[in-house]
């Protein structure tokens, strides 16, 4: 096993995805997948762009028909990544695909069932030195296997499609294989993925299928993703998702990211729940900052903290921060005080830091400013707040006593 951010990964064969390597130790790769119709290349760049700005380091066009197979051709110089290509029923599609110079082909075993199309198609891949993924589906089972499994989808019957189908590659000599078992349901996509890792070394691209819009689309495929990750299962993963695929590309970075499988690209925002003490909206400022923060590519932590009593302490292992206090804010550094300003400058002031200390460094930001006279006027609000409000904002204390009084 090849530890990573305290992981230690599943050892996996490596495959080359045009010039991007899955498997082997290589970095967790972001996938997705267009939304256009494939024969509208114009459209299908422009998403596949816009894809590549978001995170995703491979993105999938289905090839479904002979115009999506030309708009492939135009669209595979251009792409700023490699392009995989959607195989539902016709194998003569992917032949297609591959005359179009995609860099991988997705089958699904459940729909391309005929192992002369199988072997033909592989075959085609050996020699143009294109890798397959086995792309099984629990929605689309052979039906032997789910009559094998009693008329139900199983992780034993998903693994063994897998199987019969590495099978068939085998008979022509090719072995460029990424596989993935995916379900709707999480712990069955759990644990098919987990039956696999244990009988092969191909790469795994890990996944819960139709996973629905968010919020619960992303909770759904994190909740799988993120365990499988945690076990070091998987090479490369894709949120499926009812939304803008930028979406999916988004989710999956930041859940790398946030995994430490990932270098961080961009910022990184935290924000306090807030409470009774909160003197600003702090979903309102955070969801600015969101925003603000959106487009620019600045791997910093960044804390958006609603009062100067708890703030600045609470996130002092942020790089930036910003706590609010009587109607300014404190903005502080490494957990050092580095200046103030107004209230409505807040998010202002945490970009043009952000660029400050991501160009130039921490200590070179905060030798710029009076931080002594920031900390005296953070300490000034902070003693405000107390005397206003005491250390107990939300009224636990009057609560707590009147527990004890029905319990003593």
């Amino acid at each position: 096993m090849e530890v990573q951010a305290g992981i230690e990964r599943r050892v996996t064969r490596q495959v080359m995805v045009g010039d991007v390597p899955v498997g082997g130790g290589a970095p967790i790769t972001v996938q997705s997948m267009t939304v256009t119709r494939t024969a509208d290349h114009e459209a299908t760049l422009q998403q596949i762009y816009d894809l590549a700005m978001a995170g995703a380091d491979i993105v999938r066009c289905t090839c479904n028909e002979l115009e999506a197979a030309e708009g492939l051709a135009r669209i595979v110089p251009r792409s700023p990544v490699p392009i995989v290509a959607d195989i539902h029923h016709q194998y003569r599609m992917a032949l297609a695909a591959l005359e179009a110079g995609v860099h991988c082909l997705r089958l699904n075993p459940g729909n391309i069932r005929k192992p002369e199309h199988i072997r033909t198609v592989a075959a085609e891949a050996r020699d143009r030195g294109v890798p397959i993924r086995i792309g099984v589906n629990g929605g689309s089972l052979h039906p032997d296997l789910y009559a094998k499994y009693g008329g139900r989808v199983t992780a034993e019957a998903m693994v063994e499609s897998a199987l019969d189908e590495i099978r068939f590659f085998e008979d022509v000599d090719f072995d460029l294989i990424k596989i993935s078992v995916k379900a709707s349901s999480v712990p069955l996509m759990i644990e098919a993925y987990r039956q696999l890792s244990e009988v092969t070394d191909f790469p795994l691209h890990l996944g819960v299928t139709e996973a629905g819009p968010p919020p619960a689309g992303l909770i759904k495929s994190t909740a799988g993703i993120g365990a499988l990750l945690a076990q070091g299962i998987g090479d490369t993963i894709r949120y499926s998702l009812t939304a803008d695929p930028v979406e999916e590309a988004r989710a999956g970075r930041a859940l790398l990211e946030a995994m430490g499988l990932r270098e961080r690209k961009n910022v990184d925002l935290i924000a306090c729940p807030s409470c009774g003490r909160a003197e600003i909206d702090v979903v309102a400022v955070a969801e600015e900052a969101m925003a603000a923060f959106a487009d620019r590519e600045i791997p910093l932590q960044v804390a958006v903290m609603g009062c100067v009593v708890n703030g600045p302490g609470e996130a002092r292992d942020a790089d930036l921060g910003i706590a609010a206090g009587n109607r300014r804010g404190h903005l502080f550094v490494k957990g050092r005080n580095a200046a103030v300003v107004r209230e409505d400058e807040m998010v202002d002031a945490l970009v043009e830091w952000a660029v400050l200390i991501h160009e130039e460094g921490a200590e070179a930001a905060l030798a710029r400013v009076d931080t002594e006279k920031a900390r005296r006027e953070a300490d000034k609000d902070r003693d405000r707040l107390l005397a206003e409000q005491g250390d107990d904002a939300n009224d636990a204390g009057t609560r707590i006593e009147l527990i004890r009084r029905h319990t003593s």
